[in-house]
């Protein structure tokens, strides 16, 4: 029990020193001195004392030698805390300020792949997935030939079925809220025609499709006996492009009897219309 007492001791000895031996570097050293601890640090994997260190000699070595490796271990170091979002920048930045480095492959693929980490889920804000992706592009652009390449496809990939996830379920939320605002049947069907348009390929297509009918189907049957007729028109053109694209869709029998719905309405619509046009017409 003495020994054990001892040695904390000294253990706890050691961190002070250590402590005010880095508050002394990192207050009153020379650029020299910060440069060496921050270093050292770094390599010992204590990384957030490294970045304070890196942020202050930054300014002293800019445009020397040194700058290079600083630069790195700083996105490196940022990458290590999970900071993803600024270790993303820095490697960025890092390719940019150091284009023929023997690093800058790596860096390349660790700023996207960064970004990737800062957007975990479909849900959240969508532009570290946006730069995510434009970095794993330019990384596959510029090296085809690396044996990072598959990792980076399927990065990319699953980057882009994430954003279009999200942007299936926000249309599918306009729908859904459509009763209680019928403007979310316009915001719906736009929506479904922006993901559409946006991902031609996309693995939400034909379930997009169904709901892009069913959106202008339902606009259809909540519209006034004026507006009924055009907006029919629009709903048949998103049965058929649903059916072209998906002959045997597993929504086939609902989207068929919807388009009977449509055309039932366009025929009421129209005779409606028809004969207020008469009654309008005598009374002149």
């Amino acid at each position: 029990m003495l020994k054990f007492k001892r040695l904390t001791f000294l253990l706890s000895l050691l961190v002070l020193i250590s402590c005010n031996e880095y508050q002394k570097v990192l207050n009153n050293g020379t650029a020299s001195d910060q440069y060496k601890m921050a270093v050292k640090l770094y390599e010992t994997k204590k990384f957030s004392k490294a970045l304070r260190l890196f942020e202050k000699i930054t300014p002293a070595y800019r445009g020397k030698p040194q700058m290079e490796r600083i630069q790195f271990m700083i996105a490196q170091a940022n990458f290590n805390i999970k900071s993803y979002s600024l270790s993303g920048y820095y490697f960025d930045r890092f390719t940019k300020n150091y284009p023929k480095s023997s690093k800058n492959e790596e860096a390349a693929f660790l700023s996207a792949y960064s970004y990737k980490l800062a957007s975990p889920t479909f849900s959240t804000d969508p532009t570290d997935t946006n730069k995510a992706l434009d970095a794993f592009q330019t990384f596959i652009n510029n090296y085809p030939n690396s044996d990072k390449l598959e990792e980076a496809n399927k990065h990319y990939k699953d980057l882009r079925y994430r954003l279009q996830k999200k942007y299936f379920e926000i249309a599918k939320v306009y729908y859904t809220t459509a009763d209680y605002d019928m403007r979310n049947y316009k915001a719906a069907i736009q929506a479904f025609d922006n993901l559409l348009g946006d991902y031609l390929g996309s693995e939400f297509k034909e379930e997009a499709l169904y709901y892009r009918l069913k959106s202008a189907h339902d606009f259809v049957l909540k519209s006034t006996i004026r507006r009924k007729p055009e907006r029919v028109v629009d709903a048949m053109a998103a049965y058929d492009k649903l059916i072209r694209n998906f002959p045997d869709s597993k929504y086939k029998i609902e989207a068929e009897e919807m388009l009977q719905t449509m055309k039932e309405e366009k025929v009421k619509a129209e005779e409606i219309l028809a004969n207020q046009k008469r009654i309008t017409n005598t009374q002149k």
